[in-house]
């Protein structure tokens, strides 16, 4: 069984991800004071008095904008659609909007229960401007104060009446419970396709795409059944250097973006192939194998370059990217599919070599070889070797003492081609011999 799900719906600005924020107890989602911040459905859980359910993030909706607008308004349907509990948000100090008289309209298509919330409700003088939100036939409001929490408890405990299934029994989701998932994190600067790639590969139109760089404001995520296990994988916002980041709002999406990368175990570096490697590509490729996840180098918009291009473009993979060593390169188009079948082989080979498990015996006998044939300097020895884990490979190395960085990037290259470890990330631990 999965969880519930409620959706926060409304029009822009009006304090749908503060509410959210609110309900999950952590600052999750990005907020601003100014519309069309968020963007695409972002899901969390969440908890209120025993029941979790899942939360649905939505970006405003609105009837009269561009061609963007429309996309983030049909997202913030799809979640009306999709969802058991429909939270209404509305700006108690505007009043009735004629977008929200649209959004009503929609939210009486939904079978879903509909609760409305008038947001902005900092405190009981205010509470008599409420009522004019009345007129949108949706029962009585509840007063809230989202940046303040005033008026959330009551708002949840009719949230969680309001749920399918017995109270007594929070059904598994193991999309959202299980840590050890393996998890894959498209990365890459704005406006090379990453949201294409990753609505094609998660089989729905879940993220927002639009020609505009900088679109996709957070990470969101969707898990993938596969022949291999269920794998999630997680679309970031375009990343880029830290001096060009003009406001607040990119800034929080690079940081919700490291963090996605720092918990993923592969991620799917997406280039645009039109424009080759950057400066920008190498320092992004730098900042995900220094966090040790292993990478695929994926050559995305290829149907558009001709023969002198792509040679071009492989010799400057090479040349700029050299340093992920054996890290697999794809040709793919995210707008047409073509290639992208070739990405699934890549990730199932990075599930096994991350999975990989090495008996004792022979992480010795590879030990001993590679001693043998470059020994440490001063005397120093790998007396004793196991692996300690894996999710990644991690292999405990028992010394005499003190071991050079150096021979143990040796040590780390010679575990990798003895036992075909490819890109994966190897850790090794030192535990230093006592007496």
């Amino acid at each position: 069984m999965t969880l519930p799900v409620v959706a926060v719906v409304g029009c822009p600005n009006v304090g749908k991800s503060t509410l959210v924020n609110r309900i999950i107890g952590r600052r999750e989602t990005i907020v601003e004071p100014r519309p069309g911040v968020t963007r695409d459905r972002k899901v969390l859980e969440a908890e209120w008095l025993g029941r979790h359910f899942r939360l649905l993030d939505t970006g405003g909706w609105t009837a009269d904008g561009d061609l963007l607008d429309d996309k983030v308004s049909k997202q913030s349907e799809l979640a009306m659609a999709q969802s058991d509990v429909v939270v209404f948000v509305a700006d108690a100090t505007v009043g009735v909007t004629p977008d929200d008289q649209q959004v009503v309209k929609h939210l009486r298509r939904s079978k879903a229960p509909v609760l409305l919330v008038a947001n902005k409700v900092d405190d009981a003088g205010h509470e008599h401007s409420i009522w004019e939100l009345l007129g949108l036939g949706l029962g009585d409001p509840f007063p809230v104060s989202a940046l303040h929490g005033r008026g959330t408890g009551d708002l949840l405990d009719e949230v969680v009446r309001l749920l399918p299934g017995d109270p007594s029994d929070t059904p598994a989701d193991p999309g959202d419970h299980d840590p050890n998932m393996f998890a894959v994190a498209l990365v890459g600067r704005p406006n090379v396709g990453k949201s294409t790639l990753f609505n094609r590969l998660t089989g729905e139109e879940r993220a927002i795409v639009h020609d505009r760089p900088g679109t996709t404001r957070d990470a969101i995520d969707t898990v993938v059944e596969t022949d291999h296990g269920p794998i999630r994988f997680i679309d970031t916002a375009g990343m880029r250097r830290k001096a060009r980041i003009a406001e607040d709002t990119e800034y929080y999406s690079l940081l919700r973006a490291l963090k996605a990368v720092d918990s993923s175990d592969v991620a799917l570096l997406v280039i645009d192939a039109t424009v080759g490697v950057t400066h920008q590509d190498q320092r992004l490729a730098e900042r995900v194998d220094g966090a040790g996840c292993p990478i695929v180098i994926l050559l995305n918009k290829w149907e558009l370059l001709d023969t002198v291009e792509r040679t071009k473009i492989a010799v400057d993979v090479e040349r700029k990217l050299g340093f992920l060593g054996d890290s697999p390169v794809l040709r793919i188009s995210a707008l047409t599919g073509k290639g992208v079948n070739r990405l699934w082989p890549a990730i199932q080979t990075s599930v096994v070599e991350y999975r990989t498990r090495i008996p004792t015996r022979d992480v010795n006998k590879v030990i001993r070889s590679a001693q043998a044939a470059q020994p440490a300097p001063r005397g120093a020895r790998v007396l004793y070797a196991t692996q300690g884990a894996t999710d990644p490979p991690t292999f405990v190395l028992f010394v005499n003492r003190e071991l050079p960085r150096t021979y143990m990037r040796y040590i780390e290259r010679r575990l990798r081609e003895e036992f075909g470890l490819g890109s994966t990330p190897i850790r090794l631990r030192v535990r230093k011999r006592s007496g």
